[in-house]
């Protein structure tokens, strides 16, 4: 499975929905809300989980090193909601 630790998330805002979305290489990370602060509370509470389920399935390759294993999520807010 895919062990690396970077990950970039996206918000864009959806002008037919009316909602904040997500872009991310984070499998199964679909994030749809109304403002970019519930965007980045839901980011926080699922990102984790996502990376450690759908990208290291396989489990953790113990030649690794714990620093090595922590993912780094890079959250690119939009310039005009900042």
């Amino acid at each position: 499975m895919d062990q690396r630790t970077k990950f970039t998330v996206e918000a864009f805002w959806d002008p037919e929905a009316q909602v904040w979305c997500s872009n991310s290489d984070i499998i199964g990370l679909v994030i749809e809300t109304d403002t970019l602060d519930e965007f980045e509370e839901v980011l926080a509470d699922a990102a984790f989980d996502l990376i450690v389920a759908n990208h290291w399935g396989g489990g953790i390759d113990p030649t690794r090193s714990l620093q090595e294993l922590m993912p780094t999520i890079v959250f690119k807010r939009p310039a005009e909601a900042a």
